[in-house]
């Protein structure tokens, strides 16, 4: 992986429309993040679809961290309006309940926009399934531009394939826009040996290897995203979405989670 600083000059030569605050740029730990959140996260208090004041308190952590010079690329997925695997287990073809799953991420991805652009922070949304009439279709040299512009991209219909998760496409679009790290947002402040809500002796871990994650079966991401982020070294970093102002302090390198990959050879 490219060290961060090297990357980091090019990158603020390429962004004159960027002026990040001079004593904040020396600060970062990550230049170019890619963060994932979950469709649960974006319901807050509804039941169904996206709370509008929830995206809002999310949208502006992302504004604060794009004001101090982090590129930032965003991942939704869109289990608060469908998953596929669901649909899938209820009888439907797998292929179909996914595209369906892919096309919630859309849904998911326009209204993060919305909210983004709204309080004054400039976005685009790529999709990987092509509908020029309501976002852009993906490609990375697009996508790559719209960073150096500081614009947040929001990467939407997974990878444009079934039988793939949104932590997959996530790992991917990391890779590919050399991110220099893969922050998911959780309901938990970490990764755990079990689920702490369910077994109270569940132990936290502060760091961990890939292959711990894979050999533990720790259900922190799918096996082909744990495979990508270690084949192209991207740490990964596991954190509470729950704690306001917790994504602008990981985005920094100071939030509490666990990180995996990084400086972790076991």
């Amino acid at each position: 992986m490219q060290p961060a600083g090297a990357a980091n000059n090019k990158r603020n030569e390429s962004s004159p429309n960027v002026e990040p605050p001079p004593d904040s740029v020396g600060n970062l730990k990550y230049r170019r993040v890619l963060l994932k959140l979950s469709g649960e996260a974006l319901l807050g208090d509804a039941r169904y679809g996206v709370d509008v004041a929830t995206m809002e308190i999310f949208a502006r952590e992302i504004g604060e961290a794009v004001g101090l010079g982090i590129e930032i690329c965003l991942v939704i997925g869109g289990g608060n309006i469908f998953r596929g695997l669901a649909g899938s287990a209820d009888g439907m073809d797998r292929a179909a309940a996914d595209y369906m799953g892919m096309l919630a991420t859309v849904m998911n991805a326009i209204a993060f926009q919305n909210t983004l652009e709204r309080i004054g922070v400039s976005a685009r949304v790529l999709s990987a399934i092509p509908m020029p009439t309501v976002c852009e279709p993906f490609a990375r040299p697009r996508a790559l531009r719209h960073l150096a512009r500081g614009r947040v991209v929001i990467f939407a219909a997974g990878t444009g394939n079934p039988y793939f998760t949104t932590d997959t496409a996530a790992a991917l679009r990391a890779a590919e826009m050399g991110c220099d790290a893969l922050a998911k947002a959780t309901q938990v402040d970490g990764v755990y040996s079990a689920d702490p809500k369910t077994d109270p002796s569940a132990t936290r871990y502060d760091t961990l290897s890939y292959k711990q994650v894979l050999e533990r079966d720790l259900q922190v991401m799918d096996g082909a995203a744990i495979a990508l982020a270690r084949d192209n070294n991207i740490p990964l970093i596991v954190f509470s979405v729950g704690e306001r102002g917790n994504i602008v302090k990981v985005l920094r390198g100071e939030g509490v989670g666990t990180v995996v990959g990084l400086a972790c050879k076991a």
